[in-house]
């Protein structure tokens, strides 16, 4: 086992262990970072207030003059809200209201006229009208303070509302009706036509954009002030008047906002993320996470360095060397013990040349050891640089059948052969036969005695 074996090994040993401890913490410690699922998100809202025929974009009233507050009667508005908070920044809220919008023909901006019916003032009878407006909270990330008790918004959204106006002859709404069309409206009306259908109310769409500011008074209570504007696609809002007029009016309004939900969760609408992600990083469970997860690698990093740590430098780890100290360049083998290499053995006969020790097989085995490449590497270069010539022969132990062990004992020959081709030697000065069972160096009755018979002899000639 070298050292890049042990270094992969315990690494991917680091990655199991890390791996398994994490999903272990997290089977057995609740997730901090819960998501909405730790917030109370819907809210329900009463509201009241003031309508008036101008917004603050401009404009002028049904009658052709410039509006504004102090120049036109205010009428009620109240209404309900339900909203679901989607995030710190956004939420969806549905709104439902009624009430009466007044506007009049004042001397304020210009001289007083009279519609084409001789009216002067009208009030519109709003019987109910509802929109879907997305809510977009403004400010909600305060570094300074840990929680938000004042939240800006704003609001948009579209809606359908069902009202009926009526025109007075006066400008204090008390006078005779000079238009009314309550219990006719269902069909088109052009020019000054009368409506010919039988409902109390005609249906017409807005769309309200608004600002508005919330105190947070309690964990379950807010006060909710805003302003809104609502632009209608309704010529006839107020009755008949300017055939251009497209019909808009406003409402301040204040209320209570109520938030659902346990007591023991935080309203999302009054959330500061700065100080939840603080708080939630200085959560013990999770602070009790890291370190246990730190002390682990922590462990499995100084197990890698003693199973990496190779003093002598031979390439086999400390923990695995049975030698240590061993001579910087040594040849070692797995168990970090030099590698004593057979010396030629010098011959009276010439031709018989050096003497290698037999290479080694598993059993049933033809394939080389490892522990077989120095003694090849040597032959090879020998023969390499003497241009000499190898005989070698295989042999088997007596398991099996002496044809399978023959050929057995083939294959060993001409693996070592093969070994030596591939380091340069000429396949034609190496010469691998078989034998089989025969001429055993030891007794098969015995494993010891096989393990020396699975062999191939070399000799150089």
């Amino acid at each position: 086992m070298n050292y890049s074996t042990i270094k992969k090994t315990a690494v991917a040993a680091s990655l199991v262990a890390a791996l398994g401890f994490a999903e272990h913490a997290q089977a057995q410690t609740p997730t901090v970072f819960g998501g909405r699922s730790q917030y109370r998100t819907w809210s329900i809202g009463v509201q009241g207030g003031i309508t008036a025929p101008g917004v603050l974009t401009g404009g002028s009233n049904p009658f052709g003059q410039k509006v504004g507050y102090f120049q036109n009667k205010v009428g009620e508005y109240y209404g309900l809200t339900v909203r679901k908070q989607f995030s710190h920044l956004f939420g969806l809220e549905l709104e439902g209201n009624r009430g009466r919008i007044k506007t009049y023909n004042h001397n304020v901006s210009g001289p007083a006229t009279e519609n084409s019916l001789g009216a002067r003032s009208a009030e519109v009878d709003v019987n109910w009208a509802a929109s879907l407006n997305g809510v977009f909270q403004l400010g909600t990330i305060d570094f300074l303070r840990r929680e938000n008790a004042v939240n800006f918004y704003a609001k948009v959204g579209f809606g359908v509302m069902a009202s009926n106006p009526v025109q007075f002859a006066n400008n204090d709404f008390t006078g005779s009706e000079v238009y009314n069309q309550k219990g006719k409206w269902g069909e088109e009306i052009f020019g000054d036509r009368e409506a010919t259908g039988d409902r109390d109310y005609k249906l017409s769409g807005f769309i309200p954009v608004g600002l508005g500011v919330k105190f947070k008074l309690s964990e379950v209570v807010a006060l909710n002030l805003g302003y809104t504007m609502n632009f209608t696609d309704d010529n006839r809002l107020y009755g008949p008047g300017r055939v251009d007029y497209k019909g808009k009016f406003s409402n301040v309004y204040g209320g209570l906002e109520f938030t659902l939900g346990s007591r023991d969760k935080e309203s999302l609408t009054f959330t500061n993320p700065v100080a939840t992600l603080y708080d939630e990083l200085k959560d013990p469970s999770l602070r009790n996470e890291v370190e246990a997860l730190k002390q682990r690698v922590s462990t499995l990093e100084g197990t890698v360095d003693q199973l990496s740590k190779d003093s002598d430098g031979d390439g086999v780890s400390d923990k695995f060397d049975k030698c240590p100290n061993t001579p910087a360049g040594t040849p070692v083998d797995g168990s970090g013990c030099p590698i004593k290499f057979p010396e030629p053995v010098a011959q009276n006969n010439a031709t018989q040349g050096g003497y290698y020790s037999p290479i080694q097989f598993e059993f049933d085995s033809s394939v080389l050891k490892t522990e077989s490449y120095s003694t090849l590497d040597k032959l090879a270069k020998e023969l390499r640089d003497n241009n000499a010539s190898a005989n070698l022969d295989g042999y088997a132990s007596a398991e099996g059948t002496e044809a399978y062990n023959l050929n057995l004992s083939k294959d060993r020959a001409n693996a070592v052969k093969q070994y030596l081709v591939n380091a340069g030697v000429s396949a034609s000065s190496v010469t691998a036969t078989g034998y089989g069972e025969d001429n055993p160096v030891a007794s098969n009755a015995t494993e010891e005695g096989r393990i020396k018979n699975r062999r191939v002899e070399i000799q150089v000639k």
